[in-house]
């Protein structure tokens, strides 16, 4: 057999298996690379020669970027902000949400963008008794569009624009796909506006999203009561320098209680024997007013805008709290715990203990039995660490408590700041995309916004197997001249009708393989075709390109399309028919623009 023949059956086996869905997707375009490099048509640094492409360089270090501003809460935070402005109108708050969610997908990826925005808008839905899917139907199809406003919405963008450097060696620019984007995002929310409630499918979900958004006073209901916690630190002068926590009895209207001790930079609370030191942290217990009469008396200063006001107090955008439950079987059931106690890794205080819905936080050297609810009180990232152990059960994850109930701190703007400056480097083109979005990665983590270990984690692996696996394989459709075999047969069927029908006819396979197969593996699929159909015609391969990721990303007809349809699914109901309604003409707009106004943008 021919080289075109071994590589067509390649790629026809391919296409069936990720239709099938059974084999993961990753796995996949491997195996599609060592299946060409073991029948001789790719040698060996060419079937690896995807993992080190500069695209997938800066895919991935886009993942990381894109958890240091959804980790810090900022795309929580802004979409919060934003949505809670939209008042009482179901339109007005589809608008707002599509265009808060076709924003952030720009920023950080479409599923990133879904998933941050999802409990709020299954919140707001369930306030407004409407069905959660009239918002989040939206709210996924406007986070596609989205990924058309910049070059870092979506991987099909940065390999388009690689492609069109390589083959013209003008790249497309960071803010140039908004010249399609925006007639998208603006036709998108047009259609959901008019027609959504006609389109759109009532349907009651199964479960719902956790909202945690106001995790702090529910915590303050169930453990503080009239007396809830607050974190204030030692001023210089204060009278309670040199003192132990044995020797300190506050003076107040109501009684205030020390429960630990924390010094910067020591894990866990001190020893309740070690004088306490300017800077030193206390844990205190008591009413709003009583912790505020008492700072002003011995000079402590309140940490964090709520730490003397009515809610929860020892939540900041540093330190935060969680609930575990002792399950039964623990191997932690017997041990003798007490408030201000810390534990055995010596990052966690335990600030507060419940015995069948009783406060027996008083008691000293109480022994765990199961079904006790210990609060603990640690920095997040000790809270995330620790509370892996299997001998204790975590009621909400710590992580997603810091993303949407913590205020904003020193990480957030770090993250924001390190994005401003990623975009001016990409939108400038003063260094190399792939250097930029190292670069942005490396201060993230530098600078201690995304541990490294959530750094690693951040990284869709999945993603990155497959346009490193799929690179190689677009590489073989051109090297072996099955690109220009299709291509020769695509122009002599329609091209007499001119270069705007063969991208048109491009343009609705894209459409069509989208919906069943990733978009990224469509795209680096009809690419190489799309490039000799061009260079067949001879005309520029810019429009072609562009118009491959515009109808790339209109993955709009069913959830398997991509995980910001799944994501949706449950939290609204759906079932598998009910997206073709509202997609079909959201995807023919579009089809539209990459077919009437792509060619406009881009001559051929």
């Amino acid at each position: 057999m021919s080289d075109i023949t071994i590589t067509m059956l390649i790629l026809a086996v391919v296409v069936l298996a990720f239709v099938t869905n059974r084999i993961p997707v990753g796995l996949i375009a491997v195996g599609a690379s060592l299946a060409l490099y073991a029948f001789g048509i790719l040698d060996l640094a060419q079937t690896f020669a995807g993992f080190g492409d500069p695209a997938v360089v800066l895919i991935a270090a886009l993942f990381v970027v894109a958890e240091g501003l959804d980790g810090s809460g900022l795309t929580a935070w802004t979409g919060q902000q934003l949505i809670k402005r939209g008042g009482g109108s179901s339109r007005v708050l589809t608008i707002i949400i599509m265009i808060v969610v076709a924003v952030l997908a720009a920023l950080i990826s479409v599923n990133g963008a879904v998933a941050a925005l999802l409990p709020v808008v299954v919140v707001i839905a369930t306030k407004m008794t409407m069905p959660a899917g009239r918002l989040l139907l939206p709210l996924a199809f406007g986070a596609h569009a989205g990924s058309l406003l910049t070059l870092t919405g979506s991987p099909v963008n940065v390999i388009m624009s690689e492609l069109a450097e390589e083959e013209t060696g003008r790249a497309f620019g960071f803010f140039e796909f908004s010249l399609v984007g925006l007639p998208i995002v603006a036709g998108t929310v047009l259609i959901a506006v008019l027609l959504g409630n006609r389109l759109i499918p009532a349907r009651t979900p199964s479960t719902l999203a956790t909202d945690l958004g106001d995790h702090a006073r529910t915590l303050l209901a169930q453990f503080g009561g009239a007396q809830p916690f607050g974190r204030v630190r030692v001023l210089s002068g204060s009278p309670l320098i040199g003192r132990t926590a044995e020797q300190i009895v506050f003076e107040s209207d109501s009684a205030v209680s020390l429960i630990a001790i924390q010094s910067p930079g020591v894990r866990g609370s001190r020893d309740a024997s070690a004088p306490i030191r300017e800077g030193d942290v206390l844990i205190l217990q008591g009413t709003p007013t009583s912790i505020r009469s008492v700072s002003d008396d011995v000079k402590l200063e309140g940490i964090g805008t709520s730490t003397v006001s009515s809610t929860w107090a020892a939540m900041d955008a540093e330190y935060g709290v969680a609930e575990i439950v002792i399950p039964p079987r623990s191997r932690a059931i017997g041990d003798e715990v007490f408030p201000g106690m810390v534990t055995e890794s010596g990052d966690l205080i335990i600030v507060a203990i419940q015995r069948g819905g009783e406060d027996i936080g008083d008691q000293t050297g109480i022994r765990l039995e199961a079904g006790d609810i210990l609060l603990v009180q640690g920095k997040w990232e000790a809270l995330d660490e620790n509370l892996r152990d299997t001998s204790v059960m975590v009621v909400d994850a710590p992580d997603q408590i810091r993303r949407q109930a913590a205020p904003l701190g020193r990480r957030a703007y770090l993250a924001l700041g390190v994005l401003v400056l990623m975009v001016v480097a990409l939108a400038t083109g003063i260094v190399p995309p792939a250097v930029a979005g190292l670069v942005a990665a490396a201060i993230m983590v530098l600078t201690r916004v995304v541990s490294i270990e959530k750094a690693h984690r951040s990284i869709q692996w999945t993603t990155v197997l497959l346009v490193g696996g799929m690179i190689p394989v677009s590489t073989a459709i051109t090297q072996t001249g099955a690109a220009d075999l299709l291509a020769t047969g695509i122009v002599d069927a329609v091209g007499a009708l001119g270069p705007g029908v063969v991208l048109a006819a491009l343009g609705l396979v894209t459409l069509i393989f989208g919906q069943l197969i990733s978009n990224t593996a469509t795209a680096l699929i009809i690419a190489p075709i799309a490039i000799s159909v061009a260079y067949e015609m001879g005309v520029s391969p810019l429009p072609f390109l562009m118009a491959v990721a515009v109808t790339a990303a209109a993955a709009v007809l069913t959830p398997v399309a991509t995980p910001g349809n799944l994501m949706i699914m449950a939290p609204s109901g759906f079932q598998f028919g009910d997206y073709w309604k509202f997609g079909l003409p959201v995807g023919l707009v579009f089809f539209g623009v990459a077919v009437l106004l792509v060619p406009v943008l881009f001559p051929f």
